[in-house]
């Protein structure tokens, strides 16, 4: 059997399990002893029941504090969606073979600095950065080779890519157009959230305003061409990695969110056409019931913004549904072991607290990329906590505790304070230009690592119980051939391309910038005739320029 047929069996075979086998839950649910799990648990009596109802609904109701969907893990459990990228697309495709062939039941792709911040491969300022923290996707064959004999109607896929989403995005779907799929059936997320770039991050490439008409012409494009798709993961995940405390992860990225819906509102769009295809991304920390308390608040805040203050009608305009990833600042150099202790006790409070997808970190990511093994124990960590743990059979089971329902509610009256505060300076953007959020972040950073170095926050291993160690986990390294590789590929595609149609696109991209028709469709165009990803972003720039931080 060739190597085609075998690679179309194990398609069958992998992602019948992954995504079909591992949706199927059982019908009743018990524990070891026999004890019957309800669905919702309730007080004995019928008055406390009552109370209790009153305050905290069920499940699938609005506000959703208790998650969006009424069965939660015991009809479906959350797609598990581990973060990976490296290298080259090639080296990176075999990587998610290898998740699918694990359990993983999504795909989520990592870029790598100078694609993130749209740069090809051979330009000058991308040297030292091809395929380090991602993979490198310049042109249209990359990001096939990506997808290679993936069925990209059968697998969702998130892709972390902000400044150049727009660009990235019409990639993926001319791709999918070549393997013959409904682009109608696509299914995933592109994180497509600048702001927080601004604030917390640091990969934009453009000024706020064209940035934001980027975003609102992916709204109107997705909204009508690909409707199963995310078109923006409005992220808390790196706000939080910056510094943020918990509150203000909540507020910051509520505040974003409010601006991008008022965005889209000037732009023309209706609120019920594309909120139901907005979704969140969030850390999960370790304090367990603060993190499982700040995803039940994040949620009925976003239910009742969406209902009263944007006057939304459609349930869906109301639910706030998110992916987790384990907090990468967290994990310790020192005895990287204890990490997957870390990432359990992270991967519980999204589970807890109501996740749609969730990412583990490894246990050496705090040292250099992660090796198969460590992401196999990563994967392995969810997979455990889903059938072993006996968490997924209630939908909510932490409901009613006196401490949650407190700290939710702790959560969320901080939360508005901020999103006042941020009101009253003209939203986010002006927030953000004023320096308000980066500093309220900065402060808490500052904060929390005082109370490091004086011992009063312990982190096991580096203040306190540590050991002398010798570091003997396997380790992943890129090979640095990989750069002069993929700018041998560019040279081959600039040369064999239609070099006379490639400049009369170009033109068309700055002419069009300059206008206010819908970008998309010419960026699909763009791509499918080979112009590379740094092309069209260098011909933005020559109309819109560069962003420039203030300096505060």
């Amino acid at each position: 059997m060739g190597s085609d047929e075998q690679y179309k069996k194990w398609q069958e075979v992998t992602l019948g399990n992954a995504l079909e086998k591992f949706k199927e839950r059982k019908e009743q649910f018990e524990t070891g002893s026999g004890i019957p799990i309800p669905r919702v648990a309730l007080p004995e009596t019928e008055e406390n029941s009552s109370l209790y109802l009153e305050k905290l609904g069920f499940p699938g109701e609005y506000p959703y504090t208790r998650g969006v969907q009424p069965t939660m893990y015991r009809s479906r459990l959350w797609t598990m969606r581990q973060y990976a990228g490296f290298a080259t697309a090639k080296e990176t495709n075999a990587r998610y073979r290898y998740l699918l062939e694990q359990g993983q039941t999504g795909l989520s792709v990592a870029f790598d600095l100078p694609t993130q911040i749209g740069y090809d491969a051979d330009d000058p300022l991308a040297q030292g950065e091809v395929g380090k923290v991602g993979v490198s996707i310049s042109s249209i064959h990359d990001m096939e080779q990506l997808f290679e004999q993936i069925p990209m109607d059968k697998v969702s896929t998130s892709m972390t890519i902000n400044a150049p989403a727009a660009i990235l995005l019409a990639m993926y779907i001319a791709v999918a157009k070549r393997q013959g799929v409904d682009v109608k059936k696509l299914r995933g997320t592109v994180q497509n959230d600048i702001l927080k770039e601004y604030v917390a991050r640091g990969t934009y490439i453009f000024p706020p305003e064209p940035s934001m008409r980027l975003i609102t012409d992916l709204f109107a494009f997705c909204a009508k061409e690909i409707p199963k798709w995310n078109m923006m993961g409005i992220s808390g995940y790196h706000i939080r990695e910056a510094g943020s405390t918990a509150v203000q992860e909540v507020a910051f990225t509520l505040a974003n969110a409010i601006a991008y819906v008022e965005a889209a509102l000037r732009a023309g769009l209706k609120v019920d056409d594309f909120a139901g295809q907005l979704s969140f991304f969030f850390n999960a920390h370790n304090n367990l019931l603060e993190e499982v308390a700040k995803f039940r608040a994040v949620r009925r805040l976003w239910g009742r913004i969406m209902k009263e203050r944007f006057h939304a009608v459609e349930p869906e305009s109301w639910q706030l549904r998110f992916h987790t990833q384990t907090a990468g600042s967290t994990l310790t150099a020192q005895q990287p072991e204890n990490n997957v202790v870390r990432v359990t006790l992270q991967a519980l409070s999204a589970v807890f607290g109501g996740t749609q997808s969730l990412h583990t970190n490894s246990m050496d990511e705090a040292l250099w990329l992660p090796a198969e093994k460590s992401v196999r124990v990563a994967l392995r960590t969810q997979q455990i906590i889903a059938f072993e743990s006996g968490v997924a059979d209630s939908v909510d089971p932490l409901a009613g505790s006196y401490l949650i329902e407190y700290l939710t509610d702790e959560v969320e009256k901080g939360a508005l304070a901020y999103l006042d505060r941020i009101e009253v300076m003209g939203g986010a953007l002006h927030a953000i230009e004023r320096g308000f959020m980066q500093n309220e972040i900065q402060n808490a950073a500052y904060a929390s690592q005082q109370a490091i170095e004086r011992g009063e926050q312990v982190v096991v291993g580096v203040n306190q119980f540590q050991v002398s160690e010798e570091i003997a986990l396997e380790r992943l390294k890129v090979d640095p051939v990989i750069a002069a590789a993929q700018k041998e590929r560019l040279k081959m595609l600039r040369e064999r391309r239609d070099a006379e149609k490639t400049a009369v696109l170009v033109d068309l991209v700055r002419s069009t910038a300059g206008g206010t028709e819908n970008l998309m469709p010419l960026f699909i165009e763009c791509v499918e005739n080979d112009i590379t990803l740094g092309e069209i972003c260098h011909a933005l720039r020559s109309i819109w320029g560069e962003y420039v931080p203030e300096t505060f």
